[in-house]
């Protein structure tokens, strides 16, 4: 591809070389399914997911990787973590910064007796713990945030609001849809009980992938029941995890390449990954609060956000500024309101939308320094 590509948080590009050779490898030269059969196919097949497994428990600090079960993408892991936990009369707490991954199914369970409150945030997309206590009822069953937002790229306090959770006996869920192979997360110390995540981000992985890990001794209900390779004389659904929430053949060539993504990101280090995107982020947050007519969005301190940094120019549509950047510019950006209504509203872009730039562990410092320049001229023509 061509030009500049800086929509990083809508799933990153490019990937690790060994992403890409890891699939092909895969579809190539191994095939089989896992878990069906006794072929040596097969048996391959299963261990680039117990490997995958493993992988990812390194990066999260879980002791069980079979706690760690395959799903499409951090929507179907969140989807399995409401509906399989939450019943009618239970209240759930979020903030009202949530994706419409975790906002339209609550919604749509509201309907069915669930109890929803969405704890305020501020125009920046910040988050008091102490507003989520306050929010605790005698019926809260769980509480579920995000770890970043995917708007304004405000990091959420995971600990502080897990160790609420923890004293008070709430299931504390996690959506790591930004964060997961960028920030540090610690299922132990954060005391999460359920981790969602999605592979095509921040993991290297492609798209297609996710995953959901859930605490030791929680059981919760599947999304879906079917085969799953064991206990194939039994209509019922295996009790025993990963199995339970993994009916039907997975994405065994898709989790080939994310594994092969977490590899990356343990080789290099998370925190240098964190850096060098940090250090970007900084770069763009000085470079457009010093134009006119540029208003930015989010936590003043780069460091209090991931690497996503929402602007608009005054006068002028974000879906424009958008189409602009890439066709006079070569810059791949998003515009709009990125799947995040109650975010926007939050903010105050619920009506105009913003644009938003996201770079990542590839993007260069030539890259930052051109969209500025671009930028600059976009919101200086006459």
């Amino acid at each position: 591809m061509d030009g500049i590509y800086m929509d990083n948080a809508a799933t990153s590009f490019p990937k690790p070389e060994s992403v890409y050779v890891a699939v092909d490898n895969f579809n190539r030269y191994q095939g089989g399914n896992p878990g069906r059969g006794t072929h040596r196919q097969t048996i391959q097949a299963g261990s680039v997911l117990l490997d995958a497994r493993e992988a990812l428990a390194r990066l999260f600090n879980v002791q069980d990787s079979a706690r760690i079960a395959f799903t499409a993408n951090v929507t179907e892991s969140l989807n399995i973590g409401l509906k399989g936990w939450l019943r009618p009369g239970d209240h759930v707490i979020t903030t009202s910064m949530e994706h419409n991954s975790v906002a339209r199914p609550i919604f749509a369970m509201t309907s069915q007796g669930v109890e929803w409150t969405a704890v305020p945030c501020t125009e920046q997309g910040c988050l008091d713990p102490q507003l989520v206590e306050q929010a605790i009822k005698p019926n809260t069953r769980m509480i579920c945030i995000l770890h970043a937002s995917n708007l304004t790229g405000t990091i959420m306090p995971i600990a502080e609001v897990g160790a609420i959770a923890r004293r008070q006996g709430i299931v504390f869920m996690v959506d790591t849809a930004q964060t997961a192979g960028v920030l540090d997360l610690d299922v132990e110390k954060q005391c999460i009980d359920i981790l969602a995540f999605t592979g095509h981000k921040g993991l290297y992985g492609p798209q297609g992938t996710g995953g959901i890990y859930l605490k030791p001794g929680l059981q919760i209900k599947p999304l879906k029941e079917g085969g799953t390779g064991s206990q194939s004389e039994s209509l019922e659904q295996p009790e025993c995890m990963p199995d339970r929430l993994e009916s039907g053949t997975p994405n065994t060539p898709g989790i080939a390449g994310l594994l092969a993504g977490v590899e990356f990101i343990l080789a290099v280090g998370r925190d240098n990954i964190r850096q060098h995107e940090l250090a970007q982020t900084e770069a763009l947050l000085e470079g457009l609060r010093a134009m006119d007519r540029i208003k930015v969005y989010g936590p003043e301190d780069s460091r209090q956000r991931v690497a996503v940094v929402p602007f608009n120019i005054e006068g002028m549509d974000c879906g424009e500024v958008s189409l602009r950047l890439e066709y006079e510019y070569g810059i791949v950006t998003r515009s709009g309101l990125h799947c995040t209504p109650l975010a926007h509203q939050t903010v105050g872009t619920l009506r105009q939308g913003a644009c938003r730039l996201s770079p990542g562990y590839f993007s260069t410092e030539a890259d930052i320094n051109h969209v500025l320049q671009a930028v600059f001229r976009l919101a200086h023509q006459s």
